[in-house]
């Protein structure tokens, strides 16, 4: 698979994992090897989770691969970044390898089919095992001051066909998104959400940020979590630092800005987690994502604070094993 292009083998392998479960031996032959079972299940936000490991927003933006990944064995699936309006995303090529680094950079672009899809395709799922997230952003062409309109808009779309919500406000690749992340322009946005959230059946909402906040920001987005009273945080979206990597400057002067994922982001990711569960205390929820690269990371990133943990780029890297190996570690 890596002999191919990334964005492309992302689809051919789900392809090739559709067939396979398509027939039944088969399909068999994969859950019983792949599948870790309802190991460690858990109560999280109020929420029963069948266990600790999810699959981390981005891979599967409009919910098309839900039933698939769920038969891998992941407790919780959060699909998106979903926007309001469709939109392409940015031009390809726009997902990068850095085989060196186990890593990859990607600079998508909140690519997707829109709220209003993505709605009528939970609609038809039916029953799920596991639990789902959404994770919502804003359209590229909405102004930060009207970004708060986007969020509410997501939310109300899929309110009654999620269990719960992440403000997706840390993405390196709409430009601008991450002046979000300041403390008026979030705060407006989260005070929206919660005073939405309050009229009917209220949704656990959390906050996904970035390992580039600086230790001022982490202070201003903690006094949020506790002042707008949401249930936690996604520590952390992708980083735009480049430092240590082994992969060549020259390579990276070709491959361009974006997200970096994978390996390299463990120490980002865990750093930060540790300052927001300092922060915050005991009693919110803290979701550990990147750099998660085997049983023995999910494990620290636990022991460091975290609720649960999310995988992606591990996957392109470890395997659908990944899970159960996860799993089978945090048991």
């Amino acid at each position: 698979m890596f002999q191919i292009e990334p964005e492309r083998a992302h689809h051919l392998t789900i392809a090739m994992a559709r067939f396979g479960f398509s027939i039944p031996l088969l399909s068999n032959v994969i859950q019983s090897s792949l599948n870790p079972g309802n190991l460690q299940a858990t109560r999280i936000m109020g929420l029963d989770f069948p266990n600790k490991v999810g699959l981390a927003a981005g891979f599967d933006k409009d919910g098309k691969y839900m039933d698939i990944m769920a038969r891998l064995g992941f407790g919780f699936i959060e699909i998106g970044t979903v926007t309001p309006r469709p939109q392409v995303g940015n031009p390809k090529p726009r997902l990068f390898r850095l085989k060196k680094d186990q890593a990859l950079i990607n600079r998508m672009g909140f690519n997707n089919d829109g709220v209003e899809a993505l709605r009528s395709r939970l609609q038809a799922y039916g029953d799920r095992s596991f639990v789902l997230g959404g994770n919502i952003g804003k359209n590229k062409d909405t102004p930060n001051e009207e970004a708060f309109r986007d969020y509410v808009k997501c939310f109300e779309a899929i309110r009654d066909l999620v269990d719960y919500f992440v403000v997706n406000v840390s993405s390196p690749n709409t430009p601008g998104l991450r002046a979000l992340q300041d403390k008026e322009p979030l705060s407006k946005i989260l005070s929206e959400l919660q005073t939405l959230n309050h009229k009917g059946e209220t949704k656990p909402i959390l906050l996904k940020i970035a390992p580039d906040v600086s230790p001022e920001q982490i202070e201003d987005i903690s006094d949020l979590v506790s002042t707008c009273n949401i249930d936690g945080i996604v520590a952390t979206n992708t980083t735009i630092d480049r430092s240590g990597l082994s992969s060549s400057q020259t390579d990276l002067d070709k491959i361009g800005n974006g997200g970096l994922s994978g390996a390299p982001l463990k120490s980002f990711s865990s750093n930060i987690m540790q300052q927001i569960r300092r922060n915050i205390g005991p009693d919110k929820t803290v979701i550990g994502v990147g750099g998660i690269m085997s049983g023995a990371d999910a494990k620290a990133r636990i022991n460091d604070g975290a609720n649960a943990v999310q995988i992606y780029t591990g996957l392109v890297y470890k395997g659908p094993g990944l899970v159960k190996e996860i799993v089978s570690a945090l048991a």
